[in-house]
């Protein structure tokens, strides 16, 4: 299983990666559980799946730790894989879908909310889901969808804005005063700690902000639920 993230200038993002990955292999201790990064961070997913194949492994699944399905799941890393199956033809490189808006991972966000301080029984706090954003105007819309996941079972008021596009966490924050919410909190919809999420923090100082979703628990069943999804035959029902 190789574990494929997004990579980051920021130290804390490639220890968190290792954290989730430790997590991986602690819960699977028969699979071979492998970093690797897409930029900026060593080692590269180039660099890992040499290392696979010169090692004799022949199947690899390749699970991106993303929460989105944009450039980087659907274009950048295809190209990756393809380009080492030409150089590793006995080497069968299987990508995985991405974590996604899953469930578990919302529960996991909302934990962190709840660490923040934040209480589900109070109507009147209102939570700024704060993702990256994307290019892509779907996967934009698909994150929207995170909102209401994390609202349901509590009394908070939600919206979600992006740190790269509009809306930003400013017009967030201001939809949920309108809204009659006296407590804003700031909920990063990202894995890790890094330059973005420093930045929702400067642009919105004088809020409560969670941490990221992290080592959490859920993120490694997550991660291996993917894993298995892309080993599991896809059944032929016209047959």
């Amino acid at each position: 299983m190789i574990a494929v993230a997004h990579g980051s200038r920021d130290p804390r993002s490639a220890a968190t990666i290792s954290a989730v990955v430790a997590d991986i292999a602690v819960r699977r201790p028969d699979l071979d559980v492998r970093p690797a990064f897409l930029d900026l961070n060593t080692p590269s997913v180039e660099q890992v799946v040499d290392a696979v194949a010169a090692q004799g492994h022949t199947d690899a699944v390749v699970v991106p730790l993303l929460l989105g399905s944009a450039f980087h799941a659907r274009v950048d890393l295809p190209g990756l894989l393809a380009t080492a199956g030409v150089r590793h033809p006995r080497l069968r490189l299987t990508q995985a879908d991405v974590l996604g808006t899953d469930p578990r991972l919302v529960t996991a966000l909302r934990d962190r909310i709840v660490a923040a301080g934040a209480d589900p029984r109070d109507e009147r706090t209102g939570i700024a889901v704060a993702a990256v954003g994307s290019s892509s105007a779907a996967a934009n819309r698909r994150t929207t969808r995170i909102g209401d996941l994390l609202a349901a079972g509590t009394a908070w008021r939600t919206t979600v804005c992006f740190a790269t596009t509009e809306p930003g966490p400013a017009e967030a924050v201001s939809s949920l005063r309108d809204r009659g919410c006296d407590r804003v909190l700031v909920a990063p919809w990202f894995l890790a700690p890094g330059l973005l999420t420093d930045r929702l923090r400067t642009a919105a100082a004088d809020l409560r902000h969670a941490e990221t979703i992290g080592a959490h628990p859920l993120l490694a069943e997550v991660a291996l639920d993917r894993y298995a999804a892309a080993i599991t035959p896809t059944l032929d029902l016209s047959a």
